[in-house]
């Protein structure tokens, strides 16, 4: 019973390549040294164990990989025309700002009739391509200020309205579908001095 470890020959070197290497050495004891079959399976059977949960690791984690790309492509989708919708905002706050302007006695004037309905159309056009891609208004006059969609501008002294509800909107705020494309700037109610 010698403690040290026979040599080996190149035949025996091809037939270990890939054998765990706890195998290998074991391979190489006293027989005495050696450990049982049952010892060698049990080695086996946690290698195998070891392997297979790696396997499922390893799946989870292309699963995982996969759900956040599908993800990313629906949101990309969804929201590919923020950028471009925040531009078209301002040209429809003009629009706005256009219809405003004229008085109401001058909505009926025959040399004005036609430019005002053509204004109006075109912002009535515009509201219904924002409501095809999930662009809506956000609410704001006689609601409480919600820091979330609205951004507050200025204190009004009311004593009509509750301290903290918007009472006046400066400029509409939109969202597009579930997420905030411009607040609402509004003036807040605050209790007279």
């Amino acid at each position: 019973m010698s403690n040290d470890k026979k040599p080996r020959d190149a035949a025996v070197e091809e037939e270990l390549k890939g054998v765990p290497e706890e195998l290998v050495d074991t391979a190489m004891l006293d027989e005495e040294d050696a450990p049982s079959e049952s010892d060698a399976l049990a080695l086996l059977r946690d290698d195998l164990a070891a392997a297979k949960q790696e396997v499922l690791y390893a799946k989870a984690e292309a699963q995982n990989v996969r759900r956040r790309a599908e993800k990313d492509i629906s949101d990309a989708r969804a929201y590919a025309a923020t950028g471009f919708a925040r531009d078209i905002l301002s040209v429809y706050d003009n629009l706005v700002r256009a219809i405003d302007a004229i008085p109401a006695d001058l909505h009926d004037d025959p040399r004005l009739k036609a430019l005002v309905t053509g204004v109006e159309a075109t912002q009535r056009e515009v509201e219904k391509v924002f409501a095809q891609h999930g662009i809506s208004r956000i609410a704001a006059v006689g609601l409480p200020l919600d820091p979330n969609q609205h951004q507050a501008m200025m204190e009004i002294p009311s004593a009509e309205a509750e301290p903290g509800t918007v009472v006046n909107e400066m400029q509409s705020g939109w969202m597009i579908k579930d997420r905030l494309l411009r607040p609402a700037m509004v003036g807040v109610a605050k209790k007279p001095d």
